[in-house]
């Protein structure tokens, strides 16, 4: 079922909106086993160079990935997932008719030290030609909770600008929102439940706190466009190749 009106005007108001259940727990379970298989896979192979970028900092008896990049690309059941008519009936519910998957995340937040995520604007790392044609669908594989590291919005700040993200001079790829423009917006938290789906305008500020529990918070981000849409000024690389239509 897709968004309806009063649903919809929670997120144009709030800048998200959390829908529960929309997958079953057993796909969620089937598709962690996919992607641990994968990220074992890409942890012998990551490059030295490349370390930094994956690896999660929290963690530091052991080697684990923070994210991988592009599972719509690489995995044939997120790619399933892209497609499930509920999701894509939700999607085209905020951002309309015929939409691709542009650019997408697996985000693993390991138990004991799974560490943060700082405040940024998914628009401000895109570029994209209409900000508001582009929607986050990030998909609880796990429970996300307080205690585990689940996402905080900016309630409303989809309403103002796309900031300039500064970086740490050691971590130019960490791009956040500057602390003084921070400061003027209060988080939120938003738990949400394996399966449910946490949507996002591409302008609202959100972050992620520490995994502080023995649980993991694993999820899968899909950043959903409009057809017409394209990323013409981004912050970083993306592939415009990988560009996946679903409707």
């Amino acid at each position: 079922m897709p968004l309806n009106d009063a649903q919809l005007a929670v997120y144009r108001h709030a800048g998200h909106f959390t829908v529960p259940a929309v997958f079953e727990g057993d796909t969620m379970h089937t598709l962690i086993g996919d992607i641990e298989a994968w990220g074992e896979s890409f942890l012998a192979d990551l490059p030295a160079a490349q370390r930094a970028w994956y690896l999660d900092g929290g963690v530091q008896a052991r080697s684990v990935l923070r994210k991988l990049d592009n599972p719509h690309h690489h995995r044939e059941a997120v790619r399933e997932l892209a497609r499930a008519p509920a999701l894509v009936q939700l999607v085209e519910s905020i951002i309309g008719p015929g939409v691709s998957v542009y650019f997408s995340q697996i985000f693993f937040k390991p138990p004991e030290g799974g560490g943060p995520k700082p405040a940024h604007q998914d628009n401000f790392y895109f570029g994209p030609t209409d900000n508001e044609g582009v929607v986050t669908a990030w998909i609880a594989l796990d429970d996300a909770t307080l205690e585990n590291g689940c996402l905080y919005f900016g309630e409303g700040s989809q309403l103002g600008p796309v900031y300039a993200h500064e970086a740490p001079p050691d971590e130019p790829f960490n791009l956040q929102l500057p602390a003084h423009i921070l400061a003027r917006q209060p988080m939120s938290p938003a738990p949400v439940m394996c399966g449910g789906i946490s949507f996002h305008h591409g302008n609202t500020f959100h972050q992620s706190g520490p995994n502080l529990s023995a649980h993991w918070r694993r999820a899968c981000a899909l950043h959903f466009v409009r057809n017409d849409v394209e990323f013409a000024r981004p912050a970083l690389p993306y592939d415009h190749a990988l560009k996946m239509r679903v409707s």
